[in-house]
């Protein structure tokens, strides 16, 4: 098992962070350093270090991420103008902790992601 995250911490509120959903596989709360209006991750409550971790018993965690999302975007009023996920994978795919989470972007034209 991989090390403990500050994301677990804050799934057990052994750090005290306003949650906007949680249940028995995930944990949605906004970023402490929001991008645009609604940044908002969504973490399993299973800590997965990375993508490259995932395993076939973790799919129902990884769709119920993707259902919570969909809730939270209506919620905060985005899911009609759209809103983008990202999940990063590792150190050149941007991630900076290693418990996997998905970040929830939206309440403006976010633009292409990547140039080429």
């Amino acid at each position: 098992m991989s090390e403990e995250t500050i994301f677990s911490k804050i799934i057990r509120q052994e750090i005290p962070t306003p949650l906007l959903y949680q249940d028995e596989l995930v944990t949605a709360f906004r970023d402490i350093a929001p991008r645009v209006e609604s940044h908002i991750l969504i973490i399993p409550n299973k800590l997965i270090p990375t993508i490259n971790d995932v395993e076939e018993e973790d799919e129902l965690t990884l769709g119920r991420m993707i259902t919570v999302a969909k809730k939270l975007a209506k919620e905060e009023g985005i899911d009609e103008n759209g809103y983008r996920l990202i999940i990063n994978c590792n150190r050149d795919g941007g991630q900076e902790v290693y418990h996997i989470h998905m970040h929830l972007l939206g309440g403006r034209a976010l633009g292409p992601l990547v140039s080429v």
